[in-house]
């Protein structure tokens, strides 16, 4: 199997990264982690991160998920500086325009699916007769329409993904980041949430940047940044990426393209 090298494009980028590095501790005991990180990330790509233990990838996908800082170097979101933005202000963009999918679905136990996906609402102030209709469409949008007042115990690790999903797009989100989302999945189940990512993708145009090991996985991408001892080792374009099993389309008010550029004010990112 073959992939063509990407190269950099200055050009309409959502997500840019120049020369980040991530360094812990200090003297004899620093870490480098990051090591000069150069790359453009366009609105509505589907890109793999991948690489061993140890090898920076979850370390570059904090960073773009605005959950660290980088040590040096400039990390631009639709334009606007993210390093230069302090503690709130990195909240605000997250809570504005990330959505997050984690191994461990992360669902709060004695909740039922839709309380789950509400939570985000709730935290922006979202009224609950809109909380409930888009946290139903939500569901919906994943495959669980009818599901919405079983708990996690009630559902398969599948299912339970499948919420964690809709918690995190449920918000409408620019990008959604997975972190080995499928790593906790059989075979069958991991293969069902792939074809969920990439209808998403497809279908709403969200950006999903997925850490995985797993190259099954990421052959779902369109794109795959290799990761090796903080370094960017190769950045290639997946020319025949997995095809996904198609579904009756469930309409979600998901913007096809990424919002407006951030005010420099960062006050806009607190009215999403």
């Amino acid at each position: 199997m073959s992939f063509t090298r990407l190269d950099l494009d200055d050009s309409a980028a959502l997500i840019r990264l120049r020369g980040v590095t991530k360094s812990y501790g200090k003297g004899q005991t620093e870490l480098l982690a990051l090591k000069g990180i150069d790359v453009d990330i366009a609105a509505g790509e589907f890109v793999a991160i991948m690489g061993p233990s140890g090898s920076g990838k979850s370390t570059a996908m904090n960073i773009i998920g605005c959950l660290d800082t980088p040590t040096q170097g400039e990390y631009l979101f639709n334009g606007l500086h993210v390093e230069k933005l302090n503690r709130d202000q990195r909240a605000r963009l997250r809570r504005g325009y990330l959505g997050f999918v984690f191994q461990g679905f992360n669902l709060l136990a004695r909740t039922s699916a839709q309380e789950n996906v509400e939570l985000p609402l709730l935290y922006r102030g979202e009224s609950a007769s809109s909380r409930h209709e888009l946290a139903r469409k939500a569901l919906a949008s994943v495959g669980l329409e009818g599901w919405e007042h079983h708990t996690p115990a009630e559902l398969s690790g599948g299912q339970q993904q499948r919420v964690a999903i809709a918690r995190a797009i449920v918000t409408e989100p620019a990008v959604l980041l997975a972190d080995e989302p499928t790593g906790n999945l059989d075979t069958k189940r991991s293969r069902e949430i792939m074809d969920l990512l990439a209808r998403l993708n497809a279908n709403h145009g969200i950006t999903v940047l997925m850490v995985t090991h797993e190259l099954d996985m990421a052959l779902y991408t369109k794109r795959m940044l290799h990761f090796i001892d903080g370094a960017l080792a190769r950045d290639e374009i997946n020319p025949h990426p997995t095809p996904f099993e198609l579904e009756p389309a469930v309409h979600l008010n998901l913007a096809p393209t990424f919002p407006p550029k951030p005010s420099n004010t960062v006050l806009t990112l607190g009215q999403r």
